[in-house]
Formats: structure tokens, C-alpha cells, sequence
């Protein structure tokens, strides 16, 4: 059974849940969460995943995940200067770091935090489809079962129409 979001209850604030990676399509998410924030009101959340590599010992796995960490604080800072950058300085935004397989991550964050209502992905721009993130949760077999709304933000468009979108 999904757990009932409170998004909008006193005490609770409507957060919009961006996926943190190095890739391209983050921005245009990022973006468009902001917008949408500084229209409607809420919060963003950024999630990075450290997703486990099994093979190493534990002293090599600390390692791993000591530095999966502080990359994952250097994105959060880029992103938030970005936002800044681009005026959305006002803009409040939480930063979580999770470790898992990606898509199980994503669905915990969302079970556990009920303020969660739309995660915010960014589809590639390739020839060769609108990314494996977007494929696996807005195409795959968890899209109809989703527990809440996800909006795919187009990987063409510039700064200026997401602006405008959002």
C-alpha cells in the first residue's frame, strides 16, 4: 500500500524530486523544478545514488563510497550555483545521499519522505532513446504502478523555454 503524501497538510511542504548524476538531462529537471517552485511554492529535492559495487572488500568499498560521497556534494554545490546563476537563489533545496541499486533508491526516498509528489527527470537529447533512467521508471514496468506523477522534461530545450514551461 503507498503511503498518503502530506504535501500540502501544515508542517509539510510539496517537494519535487530531482535525480543527481552527471549527466546532461539533470540540468533541464533542475530547471524546471525551480520554475515550477518559484510559481506554485515547495521545495526541491536533489537524490544522488551511490549504487553498490559488490566486488570490493570492505576497506575498498569505504573508499568507494567516502568518494561517491564528495562527488556527490560537489554536484549538489555546481547545481546550487547554477540555480543561483540563473536567479533561483530563493529556491530551497534539500540534498540526500542514498546508497542502492537506483530506481529501489528512488522509491524508498519517496516512500520514506511524504512531502515527495512529482519527480522531475530530464530526457536525453540521443538519437538512441530518452535515457535509461526515463526508460526504466516513465516506460518500464513500474510506470503505471508509480506512486507519484512523474513529468519528463524535453532534452532540446534551451534554458529560456523550460523558463517558460515551468
Amino acid at each position: 500500500m503507498m503511503k498518503r503524501r502530506r504535501v500540502f497538510e501544515q508542517g509539510h511542504a510539496r517537494k519535487l524530486l530531482v535525480i543527481v548524476d552527471e549527466s546532461p538531462e539533470v540540468e533541464g529537471a533542475l530547471f524546471f523544478a525551480a520554475g515550477r517552485v518559484s510559481h506554485v511554492g515547495g521545495q526541491i529535492l536533489l537524490l544522488y545514488v551511490i549504487e553498490p559495487d559488490n566486488q570490493f572488500w570492505d576497506a575498498v568499498r569505504q573508499v568507494q563510497l567516502d568518494e561517491q560521497t564528495n562527488k556527490a556534494r560537489a554536484l549538489f554545490r555546481l547545481f546550487r550555483r547554477k540555480l543561483s546563476n540563473a536567479g533561483y537563489d530563493k529556491v530551497v533545496v534539500e540534498e540526500v545521499i542514498r546508497e542502492g541499486k537506483l530506481v529501489d533508491a528512488i522509491q524508498q526516498q519517496i516512500e520514506d519522505d511524504e512531502d515527495v509528489a512529482v519527480l522531475i527527470l530530464g530526457a536525453s537529447k540521443e538519437a538512441t532513446g530518452p535515457g535509461p533512467l526515463v526508460s526504466s521508471l516513465a516506460t518500464g514496468a513500474t510506470a503505471g504502478k508509480f506512486p507519484i506523477p512523474i513529468t519528463i522534461v524535453p532534452g532540446d530545450l534551451s534554458l529560456e523555454q523550460i523558463q517558460a514551461l515551468a
